[in-house]
């Protein structure tokens, strides 16, 4: 049994990870930011809450780091804080540095300092390859980012490598493309396509407003992701890692799969910025292009090449984005006709 760190606990991957963790009988500590409620919802939705051992982390503050690495002194570190939202990095990129960079910063020196003989976990994005250089993308692509987010997350890649090769630290990285599930935040477009359809469908909200509907995505399923990320510090030395699933879909095409789950059978009319999307049966707009959803400078096409995982430790995912797209579809559909508010 393992003594586990996981900072990002109340995330989407966060949870799905302590749950994985837990069912291969480790000790589970989630990292917390400082604050009156804690955001456990997801936690609660896994029924796991209560089998984690909480503690209070600021990865902006070294010396709250180390303090805790000392406390708790694991044999693991899953880190997964972020400001991870992209959109907001434009808005807030000193804060979006901060945490994405700096808080990865913190964490190698309190390891280095400490001499910790631990394995970390970095959660690195596909965001990093912005406007690609090539296709798919692999481990060895160059990256070219977009974003103070992908920026901020390739500072930290890089740090990983470095220490990694430096002080011949187990720290490993993982270049997730995008992974969704019916626990993704709202503010994700999955997840605003999936519960704002249920909402049209049954409680006659108005149209769904999106950004550019021809960008193309390789869409995982989170959970799946999540027990990649286990298998990285089970191997026998770190590396990393491209976690795709090697297909490609369209916003739009997201937008059809889950529209005819819940109920429509939508078709296009117009280009770009004029794009609006109508159910055929009953001639009603479901979803709109609106330019307030486009950003500064947009990534409008990624897709993996996991080769290296499937080889090196077996992995290949089984649920695609038509699935995807249906599990979310469902279950924020029994969200709506609960009136329950999302995670």
């Amino acid at each position: 049994m393992a003594k586990v760190l996981i900072t990002g606990i109340s995330g989407q991957d966060g949870a799905f990870l302590a749950r994985g963790l837990l069912e291969k009988g480790h000790e589970v500590y989630g990292a917390m930011r400082r604050g009156s409620t804690s955001k456990t919802g997801r936690l609660n939705e896994l029924g796991i809450r209560d089998k984690i051992n909480y503690c209070t982390l600021e990865v902006t503050e070294f010396a709250n780091v180390q303090n805790v690495l000392n406390e708790i002194r694991p044999d693991q570190i899953y880190n997964l804080a972020a400001q991870s939202f992209v959109a907001d990095s434009f808005q807030f990129p000193h804060y979006t540095s901060d945490v994405n960079y700096m808080g990865v910063l913190n964490i190698l020196e309190a390891m280095r300092i400490l001499k910790l003989d631990t394995k970390l976990y970095q959660a690195s994005t596909s965001e990093m390859y912005g406007d690609v250089l090539e296709k798919p993308q692999t481990e060895k692509t160059p990256f070219n980012p977009l974003s103070p987010y992908a920026v901020s997350k390739l500072g930290a890649h890089s740090l990983v490598v470095n220490y990694r090769q430096a002080y011949d630290m187990f720290a490993t990285s993982g270049i997730l493309f995008n992974h969704e599930s019916e626990l993704r935040g709202l503010e994700f477009v999955t997840r605003k396509i999936t519960s704002w359809l249920a909402e049209i469908k049954l409680q006659g909200k108005d149209a769904l407003p999106l950004g550019n509907l021809s960008s193309v995505r390789d869409w995982g399923y989170a959970p799946e992701y999540t027990d990649m990320m286990i298998k990285m510090l089970e191997h026998d030395k770190p590396d990393d890692f491209v976690i795709s699933t090697n297909t490609e879909y369209t916003v739009r095409d997201f937008l059809f799969m889950a529209a005819q789950e819940v109920g429509f059978d939508l078709h296009s009319e117009g280009e770009g910025l004029e794009e609006k999307c109508f159910d055929r049966k009953t001639g009603k707009l479901i979803a709109y292009v609106d330019p307030r959803y486009f950003r500064a400078s947009d990534v409008v096409y990624l897709r993996g090449d996991n080769t290296k995982a499937q080889e090196m430790l077996g992995w290949k995912p089984e649920i695609l984005a038509p699935e995807i797209a249906r599990r979310m579809a469902i279950y924020d559909l029994k969200k709506a006709a609960l009136n329950t508010p999302g995670l």
